[in-house]
Formats: C-alpha cells, structure tokens, sequence
C-alpha cells in the first residue's frame, strides 16, 4: 500500500517561515538608517559590516576643500566670538612660517576708509595675498587680527609671526598685531571697545603684562629690503598726540583694556 507524502501543521510551517525571515533580516527591529556610521569628511560610508542589501541614506555631501569659517570662543566680555579666518597654510603670507613666544601686543589702524573695508573684507584679502610688501621679506603683508565695530576675525596663529610692524625687528618678531578698522560707517568707539576686550583676553591668555600692550608707532622700522631707517610711524594716527606720539588718548585705551582684565 502506497503511503501519502508527510504533511506538516499549518500553524508549524508558518512558525518555521518566520524563523527563517528574521534570521535573514537582521535583528529585531533593525532599521538600516539607525545605523551607526562611518563619517568622512561629514559623508557617512557603511562599515564592512553593513548587511547585503543594505541602502545609504542620502546625505548632503560637503566640499571638504573650501576654508570654513567657524566661531569660537564665547561671546562675554573678557573672552568675545572671534571668526577664524586663517590664511591657507603654506600659500600667500604663510608660504614661510615662523613661530614664536608673543610677548607684545601691538595695536594698529587700517587708515582704509572705503564703506566696504570691514573686518571680514581685510581677511578675505589676506587670504588671497592681496596684500604684498615689496621691502619685507616675506612679500607679503600679514597680521593676526581685525576687528570693526560688529566682529574679530584671525588670520594667523599667536603663535607664528606676522609681517606688520617693522620688518625684521622685535615687533614682528614677538609680537601680536592687531588691526582696528577705519571704514565709513563703522562707530570708533565700538571698534575701540571690541579691541580693549580682545587685547585684555590675549593677555591673559599669553601672560603678557599690560604694559606690553604698545601702538604701532613703537616700533622703529628698519626696510628688509635696502636697511633704510624709516622711523616710527604715527599708528594708530587716532590714538597718537599732535606730536604723532603716545598721550592722553593712548593712556585712556590702555584704561579701557584694564578693566576687563
């Protein structure tokens, strides 16, 4: 006698299949976009585990060439947002880099008054080396921060030199350069305060004592190019005495960054 072919239950056969899906998926309640990934350059790429089958999730992708500005430190009255615009390392006014130890501080005015010469305007010019220097040996000018009446941005490290304030001497050497802007419609006396904040904050940072803290016309500026002695320079030319030299005006900024240290 001939025997039917073995049958299983129904409700077995629909366990079995449910078993068998499950392993096959991936764990309970995997979902492919709550998986942790792998970020380069801000773009996820699925780790050699990621299940066959598995779907990237559409994310923007992110020009990691271009500089990207960013703010940092927070905005109170010893320590203000500064923008970080830095010249591209190795190009322009940083094709030579040379360290330091700041040990000055010194304060300058741009003397640029066109309506659009704002603190982000100068960076953007530093950046692209549109500032050059015949006389200096770098070819190019270079300081570390501008400030206006709104902003900071930075263009170097406190840590490496700048061409800005005589050449080959002390003031470039071991100082900190700090340009205040001059642009029509841009309020003196905000630029003035916003400066008095960050010099006070980089004092304290670096351990510089306030007496350090010294206008452009300090510094004696003897040319790279030809040795030529061309004197001190009346700058900032707003903060100088009739005489081109530090005076009242000089001493009532200096009060000014005392009192946020």
């Amino acid at each position: 006698m001939r025997l039917p072919p073995p049958t299983l239950p129904l409700f077995l056969l629909v366990f079995l299949l449910a078993v068998l899906a499950s392993s096959c998926g991936g764990p309970a309640g995997y979902r492919p976009d709550q998986r942790p990934q792998t970020l380069y350059y801000g773009t996820p790429y699925p780790s050699r585990s990621s299940p066959p089958g598995y779907q990237q999730p559409a994310y923007p992708q992110q020009n990691y060439r271009q500089p990207v500005q960013q703010t940092t430190l927070g905005g109170n009255n010893s320590r203000p947002s500064i923008t970080a615009a830095f010249i591209r390392k190795g190009s322009f006014g940083r094709k030579r880099q040379r360290f330091m130890q700041p040990r000055y501080i010194t304060i300058h005015s741009t003397q640029n008054y066109d309506s659009a010469s704002d603190a982000a305007a100068h960076a953007r010019l530093l950046q692209k080396g549109a500032l050059t220097a015949r006389g200096n040996s770098l070819g190019y000018l270079t300081w570390h921060f501008t400030v206006d009446e709104r902003s900071i941005y930075q263009s170097l490290p406190e840590n490496e030199q700048g061409q800005h304030a005589d050449y080959e001497g002390p003031g470039n050497r071991i100082s900190i350069g700090i340009e205040m802007c001059e642009n029509r419609g841009n309020s003196r006396s905000r630029t003035l305060d916003r400066t008095a904040q960050l010099t006070a904050h980089l004092l304290k940072k670096h351990g510089i004592p306030l007496s350090n803290v010294v206008p452009h016309q300090h510094w004696r500026r003897i040319r790279y190019s030809d040795g030529r002695d061309l004197g001190h320079k009346n700058c900032p030319h707003f903060l100088m005495d009739n005489n081109g030299r530090p005076g009242a005006q000089w001493a009532r900024f200096i009060a000014q960054i005392r009192r946020y240290l």
